[in-house]
């Protein structure tokens, strides 16, 4: 890729990728430039330094999370939405949750506009801009957690020594002592085959959202 054809948005992609297979302290100016072919300097037209670099890639990576308003949707399916963008953009880019607290995300244009259309949907359901700012730092890092909590094997385990894994960790659970544990030893059994991960993160999301669909009501209620 020469210079001239060199985006921001490459950049901050193959900047994503190199975050995501071998971990944000790998993503320097000059690794990137050499992943990209170009001199140091070129990148420079789009990221002065590398804290511009790491906003960048922010910025790129939650630039699909908005709410659009539909016709007729309601703010519960529009938030679900948002929600369900998230987590995916999350197990897309584990780097994410790293990249976030490392930077101040309110310097990017992408997180505060997904945060506005967060609020207004909150808003909608009856919750001050406070009590919604509120909840919406509860659902992202309830995202991050669900994310993070994923059931399986450890990420970058070759699939070949997943069962194996799997098959030690039924064991280790099985032989906990009984009178103590026996719902770990009972959990056991969920290590035997692979984990349904869509259910997983469709259940994960139905607890997230449950509890903001409960408290709104009532929250709506005390503000009128």
């Amino acid at each position: 890729m020469t210079g001239d054809r060199l985006t921001k948005a490459a950049v901050a992609e193959r900047a994503l990728r190199l975050a995501d297979e071998e971990g944000l302290e790998a993503v320097t100016v000059r690794r990137l430039a050499k992943e990209l072919g170009v001199t140091p300097m070129a990148l420079y037209w789009h990221f002065k330094n590398k804290d511009e670099l790491f906003l960048g890639m922010v910025d790129h990576m939650l630039s699909g999370v908005r709410s659009d308003p539909r016709a007729g949707e309601s703010w519960q399916k529009r938030l679900r939405a948002v929600v369900e963008t998230v987590i995916g953009v999350m197990r897309a880019h584990p780097s994410l949750p790293t990249l976030l607290h490392s930077v101040d995300k309110t310097r990017t244009e992408s997180f505060n506009r997904a945060t506005n259309d967060t609020l207004a949907l909150l808003t909608e359901a009856g919750f001050t801009v406070e009590e919604g700012f509120w909840v919406a730092s509860y659902l992202l890092n309830g995202c991050i957690g669900i994310v993070g909590a994923q059931p399986g094997c450890p990420p970058g385990l070759p699939s070949e020594q997943e069962p194996e894994w799997r098959r030690q960790k039924r064991v280790q659970l099985e032989g906990m002592p009984a009178d103590r544990f026996p719902m770990m030893i009972e959990l056991a059994s969920s290590y035997r085959d692979e984990p349904d991960m869509e259910r997983y993160y469709a259940f994960c999301a139905d607890l997230l959202l449950a509890a903001v669909e409960s408290m709104a009501a009532a929250a709506g209620s005390q503000h009128r």
